[in-house]
Order: C-alpha cells, then structure tokens, then sequence
C-alpha cells in the first residue's frame, strides 16, 4: 500500500472542465492499495491515516494518468518502407492504395504469418510502449479481411491480454478495405462481415468495437450503415476512419451511428464538427500519420472551440504512421495541430480513455480508479512536451505494479 511524494506536479486530468483542464497539483502525493487509487492531492494535506504506509519517492518529477494508446494497429506482418520512400518522390497515398500498395500489401503479409508469430512481435511492440508510459492500447484487426484471419488477429489480442501487463481493447476493423478477391463483388464481402465475421467475434467475445474506414478507395457511408446495423446487433459499438482524404461525410455518420470515436478527420467539414459535438463524438487526433503523409492535421482549434472532446493516439500501422511513439505524437499534437501540452494530455488520457470506453476505470488519478500512471522525468506538463526526447519516462505502474522503470 504505497504512497507516492515529492511529486513536482501531479496531473490528475479528470474528465470535466474541457480540453485544457487537466487540474494539476504542485508538490503532491498519491496513495494507492492493490490496484486502486486512494487518495491524490497537495502532499501537505495527505491525511493522517497514510503515515505509516510505504513511502515512495518520485524524485521532484511530473506524474501523469498512464498514457491510452487509442488508435493502432497492433498486429501486421511486414514493413512498408518502399512506400515511405515513393511518397517522398511525389506517389500519393491514394495512387499506391490503388496499385495494389497500402493496406493491400500488410494484408498480404499479414495472412502470411501464423498466429504464434502475430503475438510475439506485437508483444514486442507493448514491451516497448511500455517504457514510454503507455499503459493501455486500442488494436485493431483489418489486415487479415478473411474469416480464419480476422479472427486470428483478434485471437492475438485476447493472448496478449491474458500474457501481459498492458490493458488491450479489441476492436474489429474487418471494413478496412474491401480484399482483392471481392473487388468485383462489394456487396458479397459486406456479406461476409455482416453474416460470418461479426457474429463469431462476438461469439468468441474477442473484440469491443467495430470500425469501418469511410473512404473513397475503402467502404461508402450506405456500406458502414449496413455494418454497423450489424454490430449493434451483436453488441459491438461503433467506431469510424473517417474523413481522412477526402470529406465522405464520415464526421455526420459517426454521430448519425452514435459511435464512441470518429478518427483521423483531417478533411472534416464544419456541418461534421457540429453534428460530432451535439452526439458526444470523441475526435480522434493522428498527427504521426498526418506527417508521414504530409498533409493537413486535423483541425484540432475547430473541434475543441465547438465543443469537441479531441483525443490524441498514434495510429501506429507499418504505412503511414510506423512509430507507436505517443509522446512524440503529443508534441506534434503541439506543433501541428496548436493544441497546448496540457490539451494534448488530455487527449492521451481521460479524452482517448473514452475513446476506447475505458474512462469508468482509467484515464486520470482519481480515487476508485485503476492506480496506473507514469512518471515523467520533468517539471511540468509544458516542459515534457517542448523538449523532445528519446524518452522522458522514467517508471510505467499498471494496476499498482511497476511494469518498467528506467535504470538508476
């Protein structure tokens, strides 16, 4: 039952208050038993009964909720360099999709690769983003789009949630692309989701979410109606790849289906921003992928202005955002998009909490939450996010238990 102190600045980011409120604490203490907070607050008004329990040191540090990862694709066989390096050269994202690049080239790899190998590497990831503070993630199937492949991603996720310490929420992204071999029968492979896919992974209790990407070389809105009639049917909420090209009206849909997130949105129209604020719609902010692609951010002065909740998460996949590097995806939330550090925070905890509708447990330092957080080798929130590092955590707790901690 420890107590945590010489905490320079406790970041508590509870939901309420909007975008920049992330109730910070100066010179602070925070108190968890088993895996559960108990008490976080002014170190000077720690109450008595605490006295005698274990004292921890955070070394004069900042102390944020553990980060949520709530946009990834976690598991895929294969890189994508030649395309990084054909984008470089003027190809469009767009241009290599309909070569046969892109999302078809991981599919190809992905179905090439067994189950066993699926979780080792993906496991390597975790291990990783780990060490950078994150202490939950979001994992989307997609690059299977068969059956026995679809289900051997998901199947993945359930291992690793039952292996390792980092929180996995499963999502269903069988809608990523329609496949080659269903390229001339659109409706056969909706079929297929609808009928074969969505209804054994909820047998199979393997994913929480079904996500369709909304896009001109991927599935029209009338298509992700038909899906998620589907989901909802099968218990399985809503999300969106929305808007990311072009304007598909991805934004409207997501708040016509009530979805928990609509992401990417770098093309979302101002009727999209309204109709997303009066549903409750999480944005979903992926800059990493925005600079790999080098186009327009998401306009993220336009969503919070409206009333937006705007998350932030790595859309971490081997295309066009092939770094699971939060931080650095805070930052750029920073430079590219104006959000301010405090903004972005949010957005990677409490705001992506509920983006992966995880915020009943996690996402800010509250008393009955989850005791996960990281410790962060800064002052502040301002000064960690203006000055980039390799890696400024110094020690990840999930569930109370310390999960990695930086040597000395």
């Amino acid at each position: 039952m420890p107590v945590l102190t010489d905490i320079a600045t406790l970041a508590t980011c509870r939901a309420d208050g909007g975008q920049a409120a992330i109730y910070t604490v100066p010179d602070a203490a925070l108190v968890w038993a088993d895996n559960t907070i108990q008490w976080a607050g002014p170190r000077a008004k720690l109450p008595a009964e605490y006295a005698a329990w274990e004292w921890q040191s955070a070394g004069g540090r900042l102390v944020t909720p553990g980060l949520v990862d709530c946009h990834t694709h976690l598991a895929f066989g294969g890189w994508r360099a030649d395309e990084f390096a054909a984008r470089i050269r003027g190809t469009s994202y767009l241009d290599i999709a309909r070569t046969g690049g892109g999302i078809a080239s991981t599919v190809r790899a992905t179905r090439a690769a067994s189950e066993a190998d699926l979780v080792t590497r993906a496991a390597s990831f975790l291990d990783a983003m780990r060490t950078l503070g994150v202490t939950t993630v979001e994992a989307k199937s997609g690059y299977g789009l068969t059956v026995t492949d679809e289900l051997k991603t998901l199947r993945v996720y359930r291992r690793l949630s039952e292996t390792q310490p980092t929180r996995i929420v499963s999502t269903c992204l069988a809608a990523h692309i329609v496949p080659p071999e269903y390229a001339d029968d659109r409706d056969a492979y909706v079929r297929l989701i609808t009928d074969e896919i969505l209804p054994q992974v909820a047998d199979e209790g393997i994913a929480r979410f079904c996500d369709v990407f909304v896009e001109d070389t991927a599935f029209t809105p009338d298509e992700a109606r038909t899906i998620f009639s589907a989901a909802r049917r099968h218990g399985l909420r809503a999300k969106l790849h929305a808007d990311q090209l072009t304007d598909t009206g991805g934004a409207a849909l997501a708040a016509e289906v009530r979805a928990v997130s609509a992401d990417h949105l770098d093309c979302v129209s101002d009727d999209g921003i309204a109709a997303m604020a009066e549903a409750g719609v999480v944005a979903v902010s992926l800059p990493l992928a925005t600079l790999y692609l080098h186009v327009a951010p998401l306009p993220a002065r336009r969503l919070i202005d409206a009333g937006v909740a705007v998350a932030v998460a790595t859309d971490f996949n081997p295309g066009s955002a092939p770094s699971y590097h939060l931080p650095f995806a805070l930052t750029l939330a920073c430079t590219l998009q104006r959000m301010t550090p405090a903004e972005a925070l949010k957005g990677a905890t409490v705001y992506a909490a509920r983006a992966s509708g995880m915020e009943a447990e996690g996402g800010s330092l509250e008393p009955g939450k989850r005791a996960d957080f990281a410790v962060i080798d800064a002052p502040d929130v301002d000064h960690w996010l203006y000055h980039l590092r390799a890696n400024a955590c110094v020690r990840t707790v999930i569930g109370g238990e310390t999960v990695w901690e930086a040597d000395g």
